[in-house]
């Protein structure tokens, strides 16, 4: 046998034959919650309530619709982790088709809202963005089309995967939004990476994005999202414009110290220096009230989450849930790097939200799904 690129070894290690279940189940089993990930999944989001009351200037208001946001995802994640993974990979192709079916309906009649057509509104519900299910729809998408077949995928699958993957990210670029784009984006290619590419595909994939950045820059590329990158060198240029955003960002992180200022004691974001402070930059109003300190908890609770699911992945015996909970894994670990990254100054601006911190019921839901989705992978063996 040929060596194993470190992909293939993912998919190869794993248990196949459903020998990690224990009879009889336990009770966690028998309702098909994992405990441990739900007591991550808890935790974060009773720090995140706790550093939204701060962030929101004490509104109670905004606090209580976070919590029901909360309360409705926890629902969402048990009833989804109650249905076998078999009928969510028979279901992906249509909820695939229903998401880039929508992201089209948005482009002919959907709101524009601050220069951007994202949302669809339905009556009597609200306003709903698409875009967000694709989170979702992705990754599922892709791995139900890579399932199909043998991994490690041939150039002929990889290929169709790509155009999978294209379609819904031009979509959502066009609305514009950027951020969101390259989420998605991100975990159709997590899907793909898991599948074994091999590291000649890889480089070349590289290679191939290395000459696209120009072309990009030129000619797809907002005046408005150049100017964020531009300012991401040198945001002193405009600080008073597009550079006050980060310039109040760092200054809260930095101000946090060792220790913090303590609880409600911050002043970027109660003055209201610091922009958005209770959604896309809630870490720094968090670091200025909790400092280094706090931020290392945070960080520790992150990465209990994702080690949890990658453990899940490889308990997987069957390539759809493998694939799959790998991909958002992954995906989960992308948007804490890019919202910290963004509001630390090392990432330009682009609007992603800090998973169960920032203010915005869709953004949780949409999470817990998932986390329900993991769960059921997990616990139908």
């Amino acid at each position: 046998m040929s060596q194993l690129t470190p992909p293939n070894r993912f998919l190869r290690y794993a248990p196949r034959d459903g020998s990690q279940v224990r009879y009889p189940l336990s009770m966690w089993e028998r309702i098909h919650l994992d405990p441990w990930l739900l007591s991550f999944l808890l935790l974060n989001a009773l720090l995140g309530l706790t550093v939204l009351y701060s962030a929101s200037a004490q509104d109670t208001g905004m606090v209580l619709k976070q919590t029901m946001s909360f309360g409705i995802g926890f629902i969402v994640m048990f009833i989804m982790a109650q249905i076998p993974p078999k009928i969510y990979q028979g279901f992906s192709p249509y909820f695939y088709g229903i998401g880039v079916i929508s992201l089209i309906a948005v482009m002919v009649f959907g709101e524009v809202r601050m220069g951007a057509q994202r949302w669809i509104d339905i009556p009597g519900f609200g306003s709903v963005q698409p875009s967000e299910f694709l989170k979702i729809g992705m990754p599922m998408m892709v791995a139900w089309y890579l399932s199909r077949y043998p991994l490690p995928p041939r150039f002929k699958q990889v290929f169709i995967s790509l155009i999978i993957i294209g379609v819904p990210f031009l979509l959502i670029a066009e609305q514009p939004d950027l951020g969101t784009s390259l989420l998605v984006l991100a975990s159709g290619i997590f899907v793909l990476f898991l599948s074994g590419l091999s590291w000649r595909l890889i480089l070349a994939a590289l290679g191939a994005v290395a000459v696209i950045i120009p072309i990009a820059w030129e000619f797809l590329l907002h005046d408005y999202q150049k100017r964020r990158v531009l300012t991401l060198f040198n945001p002193e240029a405009d600080a008073l414009g597009s550079g006050w955003n980060i310039i109040q960002s760092k200054t809260a992180i930095g101000s946090g110290g060792f220790s913090g200022k303590g609880f409600l004691e911050g002043t970027q974001s109660h003055l209201h220096f610091l922009p958005e402070g209770h959604t896309d930059f809630i870490i720094a109003a968090y670091s200025e009230e909790f400092g280094l300190i706090g931020i290392a908890v945070l960080m520790l609770i992150y990465f209990a989450i994702i080690i949890r699911i990658f453990q899940i992945s490889l308990y997987s015996f069957h390539n759809y849930g493998r694939l799959v909970s790998g991909a958002l894994g992954l995906s989960f670990f992308v948007y804490v790097f890019v919202n910290a990254g963004m509001v630390s100054g090392i990432l330009p601006v682009v609007g992603v939200p800090l998973p169960f911190m920032s203010y915005g019921g869709t953004a949780i839901i949409t999470l817990m799904a998932t986390f329900g989705l993991i769960m059921s992978i997990h616990t139908h063996r």
